[in-house]
C-alpha cells in the first residue's frame, strides 16, 4: 500500500509504502528473493539504488551469472540454480543468446514489474534505519522502518513492514540496525579452516572494472585521460592483456582489497579507472597490437562490481567444512557448488595469481540458519552478505547462489507472513513446510525429496505410451580423439555391471587403458574410486571392444567408464542424446589457477581430484555403446519421485525414440476435479546459462518439450501450449476439471531428442 503525505513548499515530498516485506538491494537476490515472496502471496516492496536490476549481472557491471555449474569446469553435474534464477535465465537464453546485457536488464524489469504484489522503487537509496526496542516476547529488536531517498524525483519513502530482506551486498539497513557483523578474513583457528588467507595475501577481495572494444572498420586514434596509468608495466601480468579479452573475461582487472571496501568504493573505482585506461592506452599505444588498429573503446564501467564488504551474523556461519566435506543440515534450503574462490587483496598489483579455486566433490547444502541475523528479530539476509566465513564465502558469494539462498527468503517471508512467526522461530514442521514449498518452486535441495501430499498424482496409477530401455547408444556420431580421458557416465543399480560392447579405432597396435569408476558419494559425480581397471590390447584400425566388469555396484549412482588418454586411438561417439546421460572429459582450463586438481598438501589440506566436464556443443554426443543386459533407469514412475533433475539417476520418464505420440497417462479410481497442474520439464541443469558475453549456440534447451497437450478422460483437450522453452509450467483451470484420468501428450521437442518429462503434480 501507497500512501502519499501532504508537505509543505519546504520539506521533500514524502510517500509511505507499506508491505508484509521490504526488500533492499535489487541485485539478482533482491530480484529472486521479491518475486518469491510475491508469488507466495505477500505484498513486497523491492528497493534499488541504481536505475536497473540486477547488480553485478546488470548492464552497468556486465559479469556473467556464475553459480554451482559453470563453463570454468568443474564435477557438478545438472548442478544449475532453479526456481526464479531459472526462470531469468532461460528467458534470457530464449530472447538473448548472444548475451546483450541491455537486453538482460529489459528481462529483469519485466519479470518483476509484472507482478501485481512488488512495488518497485529504482534509484531510491536507504539511509536511515528506525528500530522498535519495545519489549515484545523476546521480539526486543527489530526494524520498524527505513527511510530512502529517490533523487529522481525528490522523494523520501517511509518502508514500514513486519520483516525486512536486506540483499544490497554492503548490509546497508542490516548495518544501520544494528546487526552483528564481521569484515575480513578469520584466523585459521577461529573456525579450523586451512584456507584462511595469510594477512601476505590478505584478508578482503577487492572490486573490479569491465570495458568492451568495438571495430569500427576505419583507424582509430585514442588519446588517454589524464588519470590513466602511465606505466603498465606496474601491473605484473600486464602480457596477458590482448585485444580478444573483454567484459568479465578481464575479472582479473581487481583493486581494493587492502582498503575498506565499504566507504573507499570511490576511491577503489577511480584506481580502476587508472588501470583501464592505461591499459586501452598500452594496447592501442604501445604498438604491439597492430590488430588493433580499427578498434574503439565502446564502453567502460561507471560503477565497480563489488566482491566483498561485510558479512552478518546468524544463527550458524557456514565455513570451509561445510563445502568441502558436503555436511548435511536438517534446516538446508539451498545449495552451493563454485569453488572456494579467493583472490590476492592487491588484485591487478599483485604477483600472486589471480585466484586461489579449491573446489568441492559435489554441491553442498546452505542452511536456513545463515539466513537471519542473530540479534534483529525481523530481518533477513541474502546474496554475499549471508552468514559465512571469509573463506566459505569465496563459495557462496557468486550470483547463482546469492539468488538461490534469496528465494529461500522470500519464501520464508512468506510462510513467516502467513504463520506470524520471526524468522529464527520458523523451525519445526514450519521449517519442513518450507523446504516443500521450495522445492514445489523447482528449488533443488540436496538430499531432499519433494513430497507434496496434496498432489493426486501420488494416489493414481501411471503409464506410459512407452519407455525408453537403453540397450544401445548407435555408433552413428563422430570419432573422438583421446587427446584426453573420455568417459561416458550411466546410471547403474546395485548388482554386476552390465556387459559393455564400444568402438575404438586405432591408428597403430597399442594398448588402451578402461577404467570402471564411481563417485565416493552416491549423488556426486566426481570419479574418484577406481572400482577395475582393463588393459584392451588395440590393433590398427576399427575395432569393437567387450568389457566385463567383475566389480558390482553397491548402489544406485552413475558409473564412469573411462577411456583414458592416448593420443593413436579415437572412440566411437552416438548422435543419440537423452536427459540423464552424459559423456565427460578430463580436460584442465587455463582460467582456473589449480588447473583442475587440488594439491593434497597439508596447507590445503584436500585430497587431489579430477575435472571431468562435459563439452559444450549445440550437438553434444555421447560415446557410442552396446549393454547386455539392458538398462532401464527411465521409468515412469520417476515422474512423481519427488526429484525433478538428474542426481544420482536420471528421476525421468524418458520415451522410445521411436514413439510418435509420447504420452503419460494418470488415473484414479474416481473423478477428481483439477483445478492446477504443474510439469517440470528438462532443460538441462548441466547447462549453466551464463547472462552475459558468452554467446549460446542455441535459444532453447533441446531436451525441452516445445509442444504438448493436455486431455480429459474423454480424451477431450483441456489445455494445449506450444513453443515452451521453461523448466516449469502450471496450468490453472478457470473451472475445475472433473476427469478419471489426464493424459499428457508431449507432441514437439525443441531438439532431436526422445521425449522426456521430469514431474507431473496435480491438485483439486
Amino acid at each position: 500500500m501507497i500512501r502519499e503525505q501532504a508537505t509543505d513548499k519546504r520539506t521533500l515530498k514524502t510517500i509511505r509504502c507499506e508491505a508484509d516485506l521490504v526488500v533492499v538491494g535489487g541485485g539478482l537476490s533482491g530480484v529472486c528473493g521479491a518475486l518469491t515472496a510475491a508469488r507466495a502471496g505477500i505484498r513486497v516492496v523491492l528497493v534499488q539504488d541504481r536505475p536497473v536490476l540486477g547488480g553485478n549481472s546488470s548492464s552497468e557491471v556486465r559479469l556473467w551469472v556464475l553459480g554451482a555449474t559453470s563453463h570454468m569446469g568443474n564435477n557438478n553435474r545438472w548442478a544449475r540454480e532453479g526456481g526464479a534464477i531459472d526462470e531469468i535465465l532461460l528467458e534470457n537464453l530464449y530472447r538473448n543468446p548472444e548475451g546483450n546485457a541491455l537486453i538482460y536488464d529489459t528481462i529483469l524489469l519485466e519479470k518483476v514489474m509484472s507482478e501485481p504484489n512488488i512495488t518497485l522503487l529504482l534509484n531510491t537509496a536507504v539511509y536511515d534505519v528506525e528500530m522498535d526496542t519495545e519489549n515484545r516476547a523476546g521480539d526486543s529488536n527489530r526494524i520498524k522502518s527505513g527511510r530512502a531517498f529517490c533523487s529522481q524525483n525528490s522523494t523520501t519513502y517511509e518502508l514500514t513492514a513486519p520483516l525486512f530482506c536486506d540483499a544490497s551486498g554492503d548490509g546497508i539497513i542490516a548495518f544501520q540496525a544494528g546487526a552483528a557483523f564481521r569484515m575480513g578474513a578469520e584466523s585459521k583457528n577461529e573456525f579450523g579452516e586451512k584456507f584462511a588467507p595469510s594477512a601476505d595475501y590478505g584478508e578482503l577481495l577487492g572490486h573490479s572494472m569491465y570495458f568492451y572494444s568495438k571495430d569500427t572498420g576505419k583507424p582509430v586514434r585514442f588519446v588517454p585521460p589524464a588519470y590513466a596509468l602511465d606505466d603498465i608495466t606496474q601491473i605484473p601480468r600486464f602480457r596477458s592483456f590482448n585485444v580478444n579479452d573483454y567484459g568479465c573475461r578481464l575479472w582479473w582487472i581487481e583493486y581494493g582489497g587492502r582498503l575498506d571496501t565499504v566507504h573507499d568504493t570511490e576511491t577503489i573505482k577511480w584506481e580502476l579507472w587508472k588501470v583501464v585506461y592505461g591499459v586501452w592506452n598500452y594496447i592501442k599505444n604501445s604498438g604491439q597490437f597492430p590488430e588493433a588498429e580499427n578498434l574503439t573503446l565502446e564502453w567502460v564501467g561507471q560503477i565497480p562490481g563489488k566482491r566483498e564488504s561485510r558479512r552478518f551474523e546468524g544463527d550458524y556461519t557456514l565455513t570451509q567444512q561445510d563445502i568441502v566435506a558436503q555436511r548435511t543440515h536438517d534446516d538446508a534450503v539451498a545449495f552451493g557448488g563454485w569453488s572456494i574462490d579467493l583472490h590476492p587483496a592487491d588484485g591487478v598489483f599483485s604477483e600472486k595469481p589471480g585466484c586461489n579455486q579449491w573446489h568441492s566433490k559435489g554441491v553442498y547444502q546452505i542452511p536456513y540458519r545463515c539466513l537471519y541475523s542473530r540479534n534483529v528479530a525481523n530481518l533477513f539476509l541474502a546474496g554475499r552478505i549471508i552468514s559465512a566465513s571469509h573463506v566459505a564465502f569465496g563459495s557462496s558469494r557468486v550470483m547463482g547462489t546469492s539468488a538461490y539462498v534469496g528465494q529461500a527468503v522470500g519464501m520464508a517471508a512468506a510462510i513467516c507472513t502467513r504463520h506470524q512467526v520471526r524468522p529464527a522461530t520458523l523451525t519445526g514442521s514450519l521449517l519442513k513446510t518450507l523446504q516443500t514449498e521450495l522445492m514445489k518452486t523447482g528449488q533443488h535441495i540436496p538430499g531432499l525429496r519433494l513430497h507434496d501430499e496434496p498432489n493426486l498424482v501420488h494416489e493414481a496409477r501411471l503409464s506410459a505410451s512407452s519407455e525408453l530401455i537403453l540397450n544401445e547408444l548407435p555408433p552413428d556420431g563422430p570419432l573422438i580423439r583421446l587427446h584426453h580421458s573420455a568417459a561416458q557416465m550411466l546410471p547403474l543399480t546395485p548388482g554386476p555391471v552390465p556387459k559393455l560392447t564400444f568402438w575404438a579405432t586405432a591408428d597403430q597396435d597399442t594398448v588402451l587403458t578402461v577404467e570402471l569408476r564411481r563417485s565416493s558419494r552416491s549423488d556426486n559425480h566426481t570419479p574418484d574410486v577406481t572400482l577395475e581397471a582393463r588393459q584392451i590390447s588395440l590393433h590398427k584400425g576399427k575395432q569393437a571392444i567387450g568389457l566385463r566388469f567383475d566389480a558390482q555396484m553397491t548402489d544406485t549412482t552413475y558409473a564412469f567408464i573411462c577411456f583414458m588418454q592416448n593420443e593413436a586411438v579415437s572412440v566411437q561417439g552416438s548422435q543419440l542424446r537423452m536427459t540423464g546421460l552424459l559423456s565427460v572429459f578430463n580436460k584442465t582450463n587455463p582460467a582456473v589457477s589449480n588447473y583442475g586438481k587440488q594439491e593434497p598438501t597439508d596447507d590445503i589440506g584436500v585430497e587431489a581430484f579430477e575435472f571431468w566436464t562435459p563439452e559444450r556443443r549445440p550437438n553434444g554426443h555421447n560415446i557410442a555403446l552396446r549393454s547386455e543386459p539392458v538398462l532401464q533407469p527411465f521409468g515412469v514412475k520417476n515422474i512423481h519421485n519427488g526429484i525433478q533433475r538428474p542426481t544420482n539417476q536420471p528421476n525421468a520418464w524418458v520415451a522410445d525414440p521411436g514413439d510418435t505420440n509420447p504420452t503419460i497417462t494418470v488415473q484414479w479410481d474416481s473423478p477428481k476435479q483439477i483445478r492446477e497442474v504443474v510439469l517440470h520439464f528438462d532443460t538441462d541443469f548441466d547447462h549453466p546459462l551464463e547472462s552475459v558475453l558468452m554467446t549460446h549456440p542455441e535459444t532453447v534447451v533441446p531436451f525441452c518439450v516445445r509442444d504438448f497437450v493436455l486431455c480429459n478422460d474423454r480424451n477431450e483437450r483441456i489445455y494445449e501450449q506450444t513453443n515452451n522453452y521453461l523448466t516449469r509450467q502450471i496450468i490453472r483451470f478457470d473451472k475445475p476439471v472433473e476427469t478419471r484420468s489426464l493424459s499428457v501428450h508431449l507432441n514437439a521437442m525443441n531438439g532431436a531428442v526422445p521425449a522426456a518429462l521430469m514431474e507431473i503434480r496435480c491438485y483439486e
